[in-house]
């Protein structure tokens, strides 16, 4: 139906008049009522109820009592009518719900008739005059969904004292902000976060990417965001990192998007920023442009956490932490680097067991030593001339020199009093057993003994004598001359002879000798100092057992052989070849040494140092241990002086009528528990049991021609109870005590550790250790360990102990062990004899170690 203008007017203008009531602020006045007494509110409160029951207008056509509810012959249509039914049904049904309290009622009541109007056309002529006499209808009833609530002006008093309340509380929770904000380095733009706005409106906005925030300053922390427009001209802020770029905010950005509409885009990266593909910037005479761009990007960005460089109490402790780690720099340094050159001390200038020099080189002229001599016959570049004769001379005996030795000698020393002099016969080796000790690890290289000649990363694949000359290049002559000239001086004979021992096994190698295409070895070196320990033994008494460790091609293929890998003696391509240089090695050797200066004092000759038998053909060994031993008497090596031939790991019934034709000959075996599978898991009182019975009866047989080869002697053995010591086994490889036996140290599925638990708890710490670290009863164990493999194998031609000194080993080391108690103090003089009665279960010691 159409609408009539004038009630629309007259109900606009009671909408405006309302709105404006609700939306007024606070007066004076209000301000004064606040005040009331109780009583004085109560007194209104009754008049304005009294008031309330009177009807302000009544239904057209004639009265009714104040109960009856308008009817629409009284100026309602129908559609008025069952509009009011509706609304009616509806305050009644919520009425049920309602709490008794009418505070929330009247709040609800409060903010529906604030809310604005919905849009849409207005109601008509008909609807707007029903709804007029419902709403004084319910007034004259005191209730109802359009009844004002009774203490309406008390309400809106309390709500003017909550909002208040919640200024304050705003305030104080801003300024709370803004002091966290500062301790955390952030600095307070703009109301933000504090404004007061519903979170329900921010989270709207946030869900289109927007903020919205208020235009007055205040505290809180500014979120990362950029101001600009909403769709309806609200202000809002967007996420700043968005667009990839950092964009300002603060009134020099909203001024240039409030007139974004009458600027042209621009691209001043400094104003404004990327957002929605448009570039919103500003006047260029703004102050911001005429800012330092560090300055600027600090007072723009002001969501960022300020520089670390501008944060005072970040920058101090930056400070302390960087002051703390240059004092623990400095400390390292100074412990770490003198050790590290100390390391390389020993690999550049000899790893050390005495102290030898150049005290007699003034007693020769420089002019003396031709220009061109090479360097074995030019003691100005020999790293040691202490006990040489440095007169120049080429003389030569089977093409070997002989510069540095002295014209004349003297055989007259003897070791101990339990034997003769080295002028008189030893007689018979099988009553006066040999006593001794090898120099291992010196002429010839052995990784486990001098383990910081071979301290390198693995990378470079240092192994062996030859991978470490091959690496080091021209500096291989300087590093192994230092170990020579000092891993073995005159006080390591004069102490072995200290020690009761009478003869000692010298290896070398033949580079000694001569040298082939593709060898780096160090040529020729190594056979002066040969020649002077020599005369070292002569000079205390002790004989001599040339032992040459390592042929051509290699004979066993282990590191000391001077190459680790294949056997190329008597075996593959060049085996044919590397068995005719091994003879003229030999050759040109005992040419040397058939001299009658070293009739007395070289009392056994080896041939070849461990031939791995196992793997080579056996009657090509015997036939070139045949031929050699010929050539070597032939050359004049003396009948008095014992040929020496390895067993080759064949077992010693095995060379039961080999080779027995050959004069003056002795079988050499090499005894270790440590290397065999079983014997290295036999408990500590089993190892010395095994020693006393096993070994002791190996070399009786052995002895005796109808069960063995005859002549025995054992040129290597030790106390060694397991195979931990550092690069043992090879450099790099684990061991078989913790099963981890392999290149790295890996620990094979298939393979066990074989110390006497055979679990993982075998150790190799305790093993490892220094003497300081070994018990009483560990030291009892090994003393005893070492008597009786002393006692067994003088059973045959005598002992040489592997190796007089090392590095670390300690239970490889004859020196060491002594000084440790652990060896006898003489070696004639010792105190176990193998009495099986004494031998202790040895129950206190742990069987992982």
């Amino acid at each position: 139906m159409p609408r009539d203008p004038s009630t629309d007017r007259e109900a606009r203008r009671e909408h405006r008049r309302s709105t404006h009531h609700r939306n007024r602020p606070s007066t004076n006045h209000d301000r004064d009522r606040d005040r009331e007494t109780d009583a004085e509110r109560e007194e209104r409160r009754r008049k304005r109820r009294s008031q309330s029951r009177r009807p302000t207008s009544t239904p057209r056509g004639g009265g009714g009592n104040e109960s009856d509810a308008p009817s629409s012959s009284q100026g309602l249509s129908a559609a008025a009518l069952a509009q009011l039914n509706k609304a009616n049904a509806k305050d009644k049904a919520k009425s049920r719900s309602r709490p008794t309290s009418r505070q929330p009622e009247e709040r609800a009541e409060r903010r529906r008739s604030r809310a604005p109007p919905p849009p849409g056309p207005e109601p008509e002529p008909g609807i707007r005059d029903a709804r007029d006499l419902a709403l004084e209808w319910e007034r004259s009833r005191g209730k109802g969904r359009f009844a004002p609530p009774e203490d309406q002006e008390d309400a809106e008093r309390e709500a003017r004292r909550a909002a208040r309340r919640a200024a304050r509380e705003r305030e104080r929770t801003r300024e709370r902000t803004r002091e966290r904000s500062k301790a955390a380095g952030y600095e307070s733009v703009g109301q933000g976060y504090e404004s007061g706005e519903p979170d329900r409106e921010r989270r709207r906005g946030r869900t289109k990417g927007y903020e919205k925030i208020d235009g007055g300053g205040g505290g809180g922390l500014a979120p990362k965001v950029i101001t600009v427009a909403g769709p309806s001209g609200e202000r809002y802020e967007r996420d700043r990192t968005k667009g990839g770029r950092r964009v300002v905010s603060g009134a020099q950005l909203e001024e240039g998007i409030e007139n974004v509409r009458d600027r042209k885009p621009h691209r001043s990266g400094l104003r404004g920023g990327a957002f929605m593909g448009m570039h919103f910037g500003g006047s260029s005479e703004d102050s911001m442009l005429r800012a330092k761009p560090q300055e600027t990007e600090s007072d723009l960005w002001r969501g960022k956490p300020r520089p670390w460089y501008k944060q005072k109490k970040k920058l101090w402790w930056l400070i302390g932490v960087c002051t703390v780690l240059l004092i623990i720099i400095i400390v390292v340094a100074a412990v770490v680097v003198p050790n590290s050159g100390k390391s390389e001390d020993k690999r550049d200038n000899g790893s050390g067991g005495g102290s030898s020099g150049n005290s007699n080189l003034g007693s020769i002229s420089p002019d003396s030593i031709p220009k061109d001599a090479p360097s074995w016959l030019n003691p100005f570049v020999w790293a040691s001339t202490d006990d040489f004769n440095l007169t120049y001379t080429t003389e030569t005996v089977g093409d070997l020199p002989v510069m540095g030795l002295f014209t004349s000698w003297d055989d007259s020393a003897r070791a101990n009093d339990n034997v003769p002099p080295l002028n008189k016969p030893w007689g018979d080796y099988s009553k006066r057993p040999a006593r001794g000790v090898n120099v291992g690890g010196w002429l010839s290289l052995e990784p486990f003994i001098t383990p910081s000649l071979f301290d390198y990363d693995s990378r470079y694949g240092i192994v062996d004598e030859y991978t470490l000359c091959k690496y080091l290049a021209s500096r291989c002559s300087s590093v192994l001359e230092a170990h020579y000239a000092s891993f073995v001086t005159e006080s390591t004979f004069r102490d072995i002879a200290s020690a009761g021992l009478d003869h000692v096994r010298i290896p070398f190698s033949y580079w000694a000798v001569q040298t082939y295409d593709g060898d780096p070895y160090l040529f020729r070196t190594s056979w002066r100092y040969l020649l002077r320990a020599i005369e070292y033994c002569r000079k205390y008494g002790l004989r001599v057992n040339l032992d040459p460790h390592g042929l051509p091609g290699s004979q066993n293929g282990w590191n000391h052989s001077g190459r680790l890998g294949l056997i190329n003696w008597l075996n593959g391509t060049d085996g044919d070849l590397n068995a005719q240089r091994s003879l003229d090695f030999h050759d040109r050797l005992s040419s040397f040494f058939s001299q009658p200066r070293y009739r007395n004092i070289i009392s056994h000759y080896g041939l070849a140092n461990e031939p791995k038998m196992t793997e080579l053909s056996v009657p090509a060994v015997l036939d070139w241990t045949t031929t050699v031993s010929n050539l070597i008497r032939k050359n004049g090596i003396p009948s008095e002086t014992i040929i020496v031939f390895g067993d080759g790991f064949r077992g010693l019934n095995n060379w039961q009528g080999e080779l027995q034709s050959l004069p003056n000959a002795a079988l050499d075996v090499h005894q270790y528990v440590i290397f065999n599978e079983e014997q290295i898991a036999y408990n500590h009182s089993q190892k010395i049991r095994f020693a006393c019975q096993g070994w002791t009866q190996q070399t009786l047989e052995s002895m005796d021609r109808s069960t063995g080869f005859g002549p025995t002697l054992v040129a290597e053995w030790s106390q060694a109870d397991t195979d931990c010591a550092k690069h043992l086994t090879n450099v790099g490889w684990g061991n078989r005590w913790t099963g981890t036996l392999g290149p790295g140290g890996a620990r094979p599925k298939d393979v066990r550790p074989r110390c006497p638990t055979l679990d993982r708890t075998c150790s190799c710490e305790e093993a490892n250790a220094g003497p300081e670290r070994w018990s009483e009863g560990y030291k009892r164990f090994l003393k005893m360990f070492a008597e009786a493999q002393m006692e067994s194998f003088e059973k045959g031609w005598g002992w040489f102990y592997w190796v007089w000194d090392t590095e670390d080993a300690a239970q490889w080391s004859y020196k060491k062990g002594m000084a440790a108690g652990v060896l006898p103090k003489k070696a004639y003089e010792r105190e176990f004899n193998c009495d099986l009665s004494k031998i202790p279960s040895f129950s206190d010691l742990p069987e992982t170690y």
